[in-house]
């Protein structure tokens, strides 16, 4: 059963009052493994009175604290008691998807802009964009800044605090019909034992718990926009206290460098 079942089946049973007159936030992306993870962890923490995910059709939840939002209706104004101060734009892979999750929005990069102007436009200040990709690929100077001129547009909109997390995704496996390629795909598969371990894919329950903790902290940080780069994430699949971590990267605190595991050849 996925986490996002299961926070449905808990939304059912009687649980603590969500924060009175406290914050909102919008998830974009809900479907995905990361994006259910995201959504079961803003409603366990009980940080939000109201959790919204964007939909493409209408969808009738039970859940306690969880709101659908239709997509088509982003762009009108909301009542000023349904505003949401925060977002979270989750691009996630996809994933066969039971009868809820087919309703929900599956940004994807391409729209980021667009969406993001959306979603200034109507009221939230703190935007979180989790963003897949290969770590290792990329230049150090991108890893720890903006990556291309969408993300640099995005930060051109004025919220009040911006954090694009690089999350270490690996994209899906496809099994190659030719021999040669196989034979290639297995030899690059063992190169892997050569990659850097904070540069491997970490799990998205840690990276929904890492954002998670992002979208409940950031209001109490300076304006501005950050980049988590993938060696944070990483450092948050090894510790037990993500907030912790997250708290000490927000306020710029240096941590004890963990101890990597050695490589076995």
């Amino acid at each position: 059963m996925d986490l996002l079942q299961e926070a449905w089946r808990a939304g059912h049973a009687r649980s603590a009052p969500r924060a009175a007159g406290g914050r909102r936030v919008l998830v974009a992306g809900g479907a995905g493994a990361l994006g259910a993870a995201v959504l079961e962890l803003l409603l366990a923490c009980r940080g939000f009175e109201r959790v919204g995910v964007l939909v493409t059709q209408p969808l009738a939840s039970a859940l306690q604290g969880l709101a659908a939002v239709l997509f088509e209706h982003l762009a009108e104004p909301p009542a000023p008691s349904t505003v949401e101060d925060t977002a979270i734009v989750v691009f996630d892979r996809v994933r066969h998807a039971n009868g809820r999750e087919e309703a929900f929005l599956r940004p994807e990069p391409s729209q980021l802009t667009a969406l993001a102007a959306a979603l200034k436009r109507r009221g939230v200040r703190q935007l979180v964009v989790v963003m897949p990709h290969a770590p290792a690929s990329l230049p150090d100077a991108l890893k720890h800044g903006l990556a291309n001129l969408d993300e640099q547009a995005v930060a051109e909109l004025g919220f009040d605090r911006l954090v694009f997390v690089r999350s270490a995704q690996a994209g899906g496996v496809v099994r190659a019909s030719q021999a040669l390629q196989r034979l290639a795909d297995w030899v690059l598969s063992q190169l892997q034992v050569m990659v850097a371990p904070q540069h491997r894919t970490v799990r998205a329950a840690k990276v929904a718990q890492f954002t998670a903790q992002l979208a409940l902290q950031l209001p109490s940080v300076p304006r501005g926009t950050r980049v988590v780069p993938p060696e944070i994430l990483w450092e948050a699949g090894q510790t037990q206290d993500v907030a912790g971590l997250v708290d000490d990267w927000l306020q710029g605190r240096e941590r004890a460098a963990s101890v990597l595991p050695r490589l076995r050849m």
